[in-house]
């Protein structure tokens, strides 16, 4: 498949680049990752949509995702969490792709009163409004992986108490447990090229069962 995927250097991104290793895959980035066996563009983000023209694809990937701290208002993080990974979808859809990716978030919902999971539903409702043949949002829980610094307070609690805390969520409420990232992206490599049409939601569950496939 021809496949191009936004947010490679990330937590799920580059623990899915490896799974690719069979496919015909693009990487926008703004600094080059420099894995192996694929191809990367580097430029801007706002220069990623123009960088598809002339692109044939199959697939888009997005495991963009940024965080408050870094973006330092409300305003930059949407302009990165949303309006950069709609931009690359509409440039993915006009260069072919029929199906589209999206590492979204559990609870994603443009109603909820949570801010960052409004922001993500609002994401999801965008890229369900575009045209793609079939449209796969991943909603993990909390996402497990060694990230560097980049992690909040709140965040590194989490997943220090995410062996104890998972143990209580269970259930129906499994969906907001801790995930590991290659789970995520396992699941990912499992979807890309599925046939069947429409929009579909992977939460915790799911995205075990794909990722062990």
């Amino acid at each position: 498949m021809r496949i191009a995927l936004i947010g490679a250097t990330g937590l799920v991104g580059s623990r899915l680049v490896p799974l690719l290793r069979h496919h015909d895959v693009l990487l926008l980035s703004r600094r080059a990752p420099g894995f192996a066996g694929v191809r990367e563009k580097v430029a801007t983000a706002d220069a990623w949509p123009a960088m598809l023209a002339g692109e044939r694809l199959d697939a888009a990937v997005s495991a963009l995702g940024s965080t408050w701290r870094k973006a330092g208002s409300w305003e930059v993080f949407e302009q990165v969490d949303r309006h950069r990974v709609v931009d690359f979808a509409e440039a993915a859809l006009a260069a072919g792709a029929r199906q589209m990716l999206s590492v979204s978030s559990v609870g994603a919902d443009p109603r909820s009163l949570a801010e960052y999971l409004a922001l993500k539903g609002r994401v999801d409702n965008d890229l369900a409004g575009l045209a793609f043949e079939r449209l796969d949002l991943l909603r993990p829980g909390l996402l497990r992986g060694p990230r560097g610094g980049d992690r909040r307070l709140k965040e590194r609690l989490g997943i220090a108490l995410s062996p104890f805390t998972n143990l209580f969520l269970r259930g129906r409420n499994d969906r907001f447990a801790a995930i590991d990232a290659v789970e995520v992206a396992k699941a990912i490599a499992a979807l890309l090229g599925a046939g069947e049409s429409g929009t579909f939601v992977h939460e915790n569950r799911e995205i075990r069962c794909l990722a062990s496939s």
